[in-house]
């Protein structure tokens, strides 16, 4: 088994559940397994799903949805000592499913993908700063598909470790595994609508390299993104890096 294949965590009704460990990170340092997660909608747990995710030890769940999509989609299912957050990083909604089949996944996602970082200045900082203190019990950020929301929020994290763009690039791309499972489901969450975009639910790698490029052009590096447009301190990204990164491999 390969490491992509190793970061899926199989659910029955969960399609993008990802560990971010392994990754080469900086000073020879790699990303500690089991402790980092990134996931499609949680509101989906039950059954058995429920009980693996109880199993994995999750002490913090980071949900980058609208109220709105919590309310009709459910969040994760309460549990003893879960701690859960709600950052609606995207303060300008949009409906994938509607676009025409002439748009241009990169160029039109990377744009949404600029306004996020623009506009959600508070909420992605508070964001960093939750995963930067919530100690060596286990995390999970996640979004709707586990996609764009959540792999902004994915490769911010990584930079801010060190892991390189080429791994950042791959790990995002990684969704596509899940993107016919991830069509299926809209189809049975809008059953009669029509879903135009015949790119919905996919994770064009370049996507991702043309979202960081463009980040580092407006404001120097990610880290400076973080720093001097969020606000979001040094310390804190050196927390990031206290808890998340290990000298072992599979650590």
């Amino acid at each position: 088994m390969d490491l992509a294949q190793q970061r899926h965590v199989s659910f029955e009704r969960l399609h993008n559940f990802r560990d971010f460990g392994g990754y080469p990170a900086t000073e020879g340092r790699h990303v500690r397994w089991g402790q980092l997660y990134r996931a499609d909608s949680l509101g989906k747990l039950a059954g058995s799903d429920l009980a693996q995710f109880t199993a994995l030890g999750v002490h913090t769940v980071i949900d980058l949805r609208h109220s709105w999509e919590i309310d009709s989609g459910g969040r994760v299912p309460d549990a003893t000592g879960l701690a859960y957050y709600n950052f609606s990083i995207e303060h300008r909604p949009y409906d994938q499913s509607k676009l025409s089949d002439v748009v241009d996944p990169v160029r039109f996602l990377a744009d949404r993908y600029a306004e996020v970082a623009s506009d959600g200045v508070a909420e992605i900082g508070q964001a960093l700063r939750v995963i930067a203190e919530a100690g060596r019990a286990p995390l999970v950020i996640h979004c709707a598909s586990g996609k764009d929301r959540t792999g902004m929020l994915a490769a911010i994290v990584l930079s801010l470790l060190g892991v390189g763009e080429e791994d950042i690039v791959a790990d995002f791309g990684l969704t596509g595994l899940a993107t016919e499972r991830l069509i299926a489901d809209w189809h049975a969450f809008y059953p009669g609508r029509e879903l135009l975009w015949p790119h919905y639910g996919t994770a064009p790698p370049e996507l991702m390299r043309v979202f960081l490029a463009e980040l580092t052009a407006t404001f120097g590096s990610v880290r400076r993104y973080v720093t001097s447009y969020l606000g979001v301190p040094d310390l804190v990204i050196a927390d990031l890096a206290k808890l998340y990164l290990t000298d072992e491999p599979r650590g």
